[in-house]
């Protein structure tokens, strides 16, 4: 096999840092240096795959199409998450390497699988419906070489999003750029490339889960991992979506760990804050009556437990995400 000789020139769109955090918007068709150099590099690419029959094939073959001609080791994983239909027989005719749940197990719990069999330090994940375009992997795989993940940015194409669910995303969005302080470009993009030896540390706090993606892209910036963004085009999904009402507690979970594990102090000292000064108002007013009331006690003693959960939360959050 020849190295791939076709090379696409990519520009920076914008740079967003704090201290030694760097989150990036690359964008690969913008005139500018080559960044397409994959040689000597290897990857593996995980696909989860849970009732995709009439798509996972045309996956593989997607990305082995524009995997061969770079000329390096890779490999394809299929993880199938106890599927009912024909997706695994379907992946197996495709030649990918295939592994398998045997129950169903969530979108989160499928990756941690396929990251695990990996034999490759760099990892590329992309779902099986055929919404990722596999063209963005050798661009993305060389923009890897000098960072810990690359996320392929949805942008306009978030704006499908029903408008059922827009809110619950806002919100989700806002309150992680809150806790990354920076702003977050595509929170839950299901197409990433990164190193694998930066990512295995955290696997145990990843979600089994839709909210994985979530999670790993508030792992790595919390913990000061350099991570870009590269637009995408998201495409058409073939068969239906794997989201169900359920998935709405899964959210209300997903804010309540992302609020004690991500920077707690964040949310629980301004809460606290709240709390002591609704305590200080009521004292001033209890004054002029001289008798203390229990809503002063009890806003004080909201605010010393906050603020000792907040520590807590911090020692813990600092334990399990330290370099």
């Amino acid at each position: 096999m020849k190295n791939h000789n076709s090379a696409e020139e990519l520009g920076k769109q914008g740079e967003f840092t704090s201290m030694n955090k760097v989150i990036e918007r690359v964008d690969p068709t913008a005139k500018g240096p080559t960044h397409q150099n994959t040689a000597g590099m290897e990857l593996s690419v995980v696909i989860p795959a849970y009732n995709e029959e009439n798509a996972v094939r045309g996956t593989v073959d997607d990305v082995r199409e524009h995997l061969e001609p770079l000329g390096i080791p890779y490999e394809i994983i299929v993880v199938d998450d106890a599927s009912q239909d024909n997706t695994r027989a379907e992946a197996e005719a495709s030649g990918a390497t295939v592994t398998f749940n045997d129950v169903n197990s969530g979108y989160g719990a499928s990756l941690k699988r396929g990251v695990r069999m990996a034999q490759y330090e760099y990892v590329a994940i992309l779902d099986a419906d055929s919404t990722y375009p596999a063209r963005y992997l050798p661009g993305m795989l060389a923009m890897c070489r000098d960072q810990d993940m690359v996320v392929g940015d949805r942008g306009a194409a978030m704006k499908n999003v029903p408008l059922l669910r827009r809110p619950a995303k806002k919100f989700l969005f806002a309150f992680a750029s809150f806790l990354a302080e920076r702003k977050i470009n595509d929170l839950n993009s299901g197409l990433r490339v990164f190193r694998k030896s930066e990512l295995i540390p955290f696997l145990p706090l990843l979600p089994q889960n839709f909210s994985f993606t979530t999670t790993i892209t508030l792992c790595m910036t919390s913990n000061g991992k350099r991570m870009i963004y590269t637009p995408i085009e998201y495409g058409k999904r073939v068969g239906k979506s794997k989201i169900r009402p359920v998935d709405f507690i899964n959210f209300v979970i997903l804010i309540l760990r992302i609020s004690t594990l991500f920077n707690p102090l964040r949310v629980f000292i301004p809460l606290g804050l709240a709390f002591f000064v609704l305590g200080m108002v009521k004292f001033l007013i209890d004054l002029t009556y001289l008798n203390l009331s229990g809503t002063t006690i009890f806003a004080f003693l909201a605010a010393i437990m906050i603020w000792s959960l907040g520590l807590i939360a911090d020692m813990i959050s600092r334990l399990h995400l330290r370099p």
